[in-house]
């Protein structure tokens, strides 16, 4: 058996109830070490090219990484990956919790599903039994609810995954849930589980791990505790977690407002982190062994309704309560809930809805069109709009389709202002004083993401380059100029974009090195007495990079007519000058987006339509990708 592993591959065909159950192989772990790393191989080598996402063809992948489960900090992530719904390409996403150390307690890995169940029903698993059983008396019910009755049903030790109506109604950013208020957010994963007629998947494990040298993976374990606890920005972190980036995002000029037509809310003081501790928040909630729980879960109350809460994070904060401009962190944490319940990602729903009232605003879209007056700062529309979306309903039905398709359709010009890339709806931050951040977003392997590079500091800040630093200043510190264009943004980019797969693949949460700055040779050390393996943290990059060359493939093969366009922004962030605030004034051209896309391409080993070469692909160890390109033609 493979040390730090569970060492199975557990693979169920929903159409035919065919359960089987495989050893993990060592070509696997060796060139793609865990989490993204096996969601992007065996996706790219089992999935049917050119199938529709919602197609029982579609696999849907849920990994772990060999550090997941292990007593280590923050050693709780699971990664799922498909055909993105909201792209066309690659597409993954992954969440915190308990649901990945339970899956691989129970025997398992990795879970490959494929076909179609033939009514609705949950997967349960608890160690070596595995059944796909009826979830009818769940089906339609909210994926906050939805958990609490299987928890009910089965026992609180279950980990549990589940979907909420908008899975089950095919809307493209539906998202996963798991331990009420952690979500699987980004790509549409949700919809891929819901198309497979799968509402949940439940999970007991009993069992336990190898571990290559136990004594000195326990040592180690305990000092990595002892040093991220030690860090300087520990404090500063903790007590509002990702929040507690709003103040900053808006001195600097970065907090998408009014669907980015600027980039500073004068109300950012009522949405803060400092809200959510004043007004909101009953405790703090961790993932998996995580000693930095930036969960926050609280009670919120508005004239529409009270509800318990995780969050709002620094992500929800600025596409609800910036973006769609509600007004105080209630109204936001409020709409954080809806979202939980409906199964929404809380980005792609802030961005959709904000790109709507511009519409309105514009005269794009009319009463008769909507079913009655929306504007910003209005919980009513919010509120309005999610359900409708939720259940596909009237304009709710094309606001589904994600920003990109409902732009398309719509017409008008609307496009012009629909912010997201490769069909995935922007993140929290405007880039248009950001070169290097604008790169990120405009490269990332799965849509408008921040998680695959976060750059702003090499931007805006001069020396702030790790959220903790800006943390730790409180946001206060002097501005620094804005950055410029320049072929070092690519550079910039490439080493972020590099690092992070490096936490995917190992099943751990990179906030403890990103934001904390516990230093990355640890992680090297750890999957050594975990593994057994040797790789330095140089090998790990390596597999990283192997890891996103694979994933640029996989969008190669399956998006028609591949080209630079399709790494391009909305025209607004290219032509309209930020509006006010900070950052009043800036935009990037459109020379500006082909240079910086040149100089990515390059650096990458790409052609100039952002095609990976066949010497780049050797050179990544992907000799056999490089052959399907051939016999493709792409080179």
């Amino acid at each position: 058996m493979l040390a730090g592993y569970a060492g199975t591959i557990l693979r169920i065909d929903l159409s035919s109830g065919i359960l089987h159950k495989e050893p993990l192989y060592e070509t696997l772990t060796e060139n793609f070490v865990g989490g993204r790393g096996f969601v992007a191989k065996i996706l790219y080598d089992e999935m049917p090219p050119g199938i529709e996402p919602e197609a029982p063809e579609n696999i849907f992948i849920v990994a772990t990484g060999p550090l997941t489960g292990h007593f280590l900090p923050a050693s709780g992530k699971t990664h799922f990956g498909t055909k993105s719904p909201a792209t066309g390409g690659y597409a993954d996403s992954n969440l915190g919790g308990h649901f990945g150390p339970a899956l691989k307690y129970a025997g398992y890995d990795v879970l490959v599903l494929k076909g179609k169940a033939n009514e609705p029903g949950y997967i349960f698993i608890e160690d070596d039994t595995v059944e796909i059983r009826p979830a009818a008396k769940y089906w339609s019910k909210g994926a906050i609810t939805a958990e609490k009755m299987l928890k009910e049903d089965l026992g609180d030790e279950f980990q549990i995954l589940t979907i909420g109506p908008a899975g089950e109604k095919q809307v493209r950013f539906a998202c996963i849930s798991h331990d009420f208020g952690r979500q699987a957010g980004r790509t549409g994963v949700g919809l891929v589980l819901g198309s497979k007629n799968i509402k949940a998947i439940a999970v007991k494990g009993t069992g336990s791990l190898p571990v290559f040298d136990i004594e000195k993976a326990y040592a180690k374990g305990m000092a990595a505790y002892q040093k991220v606890m030690a860090k300087p920005g520990f404090k500063g972190w903790t007590p509002q977690g990702t929040a507690g980036l709003t103040n900053w995002a808006n001195e600097v000029g970065v907090f998408p407002t009014r669907n980015f037509q600027t980039s500073y809310a004068e109300h950012h003081q009522d949405i803060n982190g400092k809200a959510i501790l004043d007004r909101l928040k009953i405790t703090d909630k961790g993932c998996f062994c995580c000693p930095t729980p930036c969960g926050k879960y609280g009670h919120t109350k508005t004239p529409r309704g009270e509800a318990y809460v995780e969050g709002p994070e620094y992500e929800t904060i600025a596409l609800f309560g910036g973006n769609c401009v509600l007004r105080t962190i209630e109204e936001v944490a409020y709409a954080n809930y809806l979202c939980d319940e409906l199964g929404l990602d809380t980005i792609s729903a802030g961005v959709v809805i904000a790109w709507a009232i511009e519409c309105y605003q514009r005269g794009i879209l009319t009463k008769d069109d909507i079913g009655r007056e929306i504007d910003f700062s209005d919980l009513d529309t919010v509120i309005y709009l999610l359900n409708k979306i939720a259940d596909r309903q009237g304009i709710g039905d094309i606001l589904a389709e994600g920003v990109k398709t409902a732009s398309e359709r719509i017409g008008r010009g609307s496009d012009h202002f629909a912010i997201h890339v490769k069909g995935l709806e922007w993140s929290g931050y405007e880039c248009r004083n950001a070169p290097s951040m604008m790169l990120a977003y405009m490269t990332a392997d799965v849509g408008a993401h921040h998680n695959r590079a976060w750059v702003l500091g090499h931007d805006l800040a001069g020396s702030w380059t790790s959220v903790h630093d800006l943390i730790v200043s409180g946001g206060e510190a002097e501005k620094q100029p804005k950055g410029v264009v320049t072929d070092k943004c690519a550079a910039y980019v490439i080493e972020s974009q590099n690092v992070r797969p490096v936490f995917d693949a190992l099943g751990t949460c990179r906030l403890q090195m990103m934001e904390l700055g516990f230093e990355v040779e640890n992680y090297a050390e750890l999957f050594y007495f975990i593994t057994g393996m040797k790789k330095s943290w140089q090998d790990l990059l390596e597999i990283s990079e192997r890891i996103w060359q694979l994933t640029r493939a996989f969008s190669v093969r399956e998006i028609p007519g591949f080209d630079r366009r399709y790494d391009f922004p909305p025209p607004r962030l290219y032509k309209d000058p930020i509006q006010n605030g900070p950052s009043q004034g800036y935009f990037l051209s459109e020379q500006d987006i082909h240079n910086l896309l040149t100089w990515y391409y390059t650096a990458r080993g790409w052609d100039q339509n952002g095609i990976p070469t066949k010497e780049t692909l050797i050179r990544a160890g992907l000799p056999e990708v490089a052959e399907d390109f051939e016999a493709r033609g792409f080179f």
